[in-house]
């Protein structure tokens, strides 16, 4: 999860988050093949935040194989611990988790670790000093699957792309309707949940779209 290189082209990718609650683990596996088959997506989070640790595990250790197979990063949300369980490519954390640095010497230097940052420019600077390798804003829209501590403002999407060189996210209430504002913003990555699992024609025909969305701004850096 890294920024393009300069004189190239700024192509926002997808950042797939999974349902808060996966009842039939097979069930889903098999959707989650047909939609990263659908489009690229650069990594999933596996979100499970009431799940017992075993479950988390079980699941990660069945998702992985699948993303890896379609070129896509497993990150595990707020348990760095149970990232290095599952064999996961590394973690997000919030800030009330596990440290960066703590969760950085747990995962070792090649894992990937993003910081939650709502709307804080103090928090994404000292994320990105630490030495995160993306840093999320949000929420910009009403979410269904969680209640947002802060609510994020495009602007600071177009500032931090034009100022600082580690990746941002956008995450919150992001959906194929209104996924344009953020990209255009500046948003490196989108991350989207329930616009893509809950969407109208399947998960696959959201990734679709979302893609072509995230194609057609492509901007010169």
């Amino acid at each position: 999860m890294t920024k393009a290189a300069p004189h190239t082209h700024h192509i926002c990718q997808i950042y797939l988050i999974t349902p808060p609650q996966i009842d039939d683990l097979d069930e889903f596996c098999e959707m989650l093949d047909h939609a990263l088959a659908a489009a690229p997506v650069a990594c999933l989070q596996l979100r499970l935040k009431d799940a017992e640790d075993s479950a988390v595990i079980q699941a990660g250790h069945a998702i992985l194989p699948i993303c890896h197979r379609h070129n896509c990063l497993l990150l595990v949300n707020d348990r760095p611990d149970l990232a290095k369980d599952i064999g996961a490519d590394g973690a997000h954390i919030g800030q009330d988790d596990m440290d960066y640095f703590s969760s950085r010497d747990l995962l070792g230097g090649d894992a990937i670790i993003g910081v939650t940052c709502h709307n804080s420019k103090e928090l994404a600077f000292k994320a990105a000093q630490s030495g995160a390798d993306y840093v999320a804003f949000g929420a910009f829209f009403d979410t269904p699957t969680k209640t947002p501590k802060s609510r994020a403002e495009l602007e600071t999407l177009t500032w931090w792309h034009e100022a600082i060189e580690i990746p941002c996210v956008a995450i919150g209430g992001i959906t194929v309707d209104n996924a344009m504002a953020v990209i255009a913003a500046g948003a490196d990555f989108i991350a989207i949940s329930s616009g893509v699992w809950q969407y109208s024609n399947g998960p696959a025909a959201a990734l679709s779209q979302l893609s072509a969305q995230c194609q057609s701004l492509a901007v010169p850096l």
